[in-house]
C-alpha cells in the first residue's frame, strides 16, 4: 500500500519570504506561516491557539512568493511534509520539519496586497509548480461573459 503525504494550510505569513538562489539561479524562498484556531473552553470563553509552520516553495512559486508575498498574507499553500536533519557546530543533531509548497492560492484581496497579482486568464491568484495535477480555477473566479477582461 502506498503512503499519503499531503499538507493543506490557510494562515498568514509570518514575514516576508526569504529567497535565495542556488547554483544554476534556481530559486527557493522560505517564510513562517501561521494557523489559528479558535474554539470555546469549558466556561464558554474564546482561545485562539496559533501554529507555525515553515514553508518552502522552489523555482516559479519562490518567485511568484518574492514579487507577490510579504508579512501579513493570507494564502492557502499544499504540499508535502519534509523532514532534514544536520549537525550544529557543536556536533549535536538539530532537525526541522518544513511543508514544501507545490500549490499556491493568494487568498488576499487585490486592493490590500502590494501591486496587484500577476496577470493571468481568467481573474484566478492560483498558482503551482506543475506537479499540482489539473488546473481548475477556484469557485466563484470564472470571468463573466461579456466582460473584455
Amino acid at each position: 500500500m502506498r503512503g499519503v503525504n499531503r499538507v493543506m494550510l490557510i494562515g498568514n505569513l509570518g514575514k516576508d519570504p526569504d529567497v535565495q538562489y542556488l547554483e544554476g539561479n534556481i530559486a527557493v524562498a522560505k517564510f513562517p506561516l501561521a494557523t489559528t484556531e479558535t474554539y470555546k473552553d469549558r466556561t464558554g470563553k474564546l482561545i485562539s491557539q496559533t501554529e507555525w509552520h515553515t514553508v518552502v516553495l522552489w523555482r516559479g512559486l519562490a518567485d511568484l512568493a518574492q514579487k507577490y508575498l510579504h508579512k501579513g498574507s493570507l494564502i492557502y499553500v499544499e504540499g508535502r511534509l519534509r523532514t532534514r536533519s544536520w549537525e550544529d557546530k557543536e556536533g549535536i543533531k538539530k532537525f526541522a520539519t518544513e511543508i514544501v509548497g507545490d500549490n499556491l492560492i493568494m487568498l488576499d484581496k487585490r486592493a490590500e496586497s502590494h501591486g496587484g497579482y500577476p496577470q493571468q486568464s481568467g481573474s484566478s491568484h492560483e498558482a503551482t509548480d506543475g506537479f499540482a495535477g489539473p488546473d481548475i480555477p477556484p469557485l466563484g473566479d470564472e470571468p463573466s461573459e461579456g466582460l473584455p477582461f
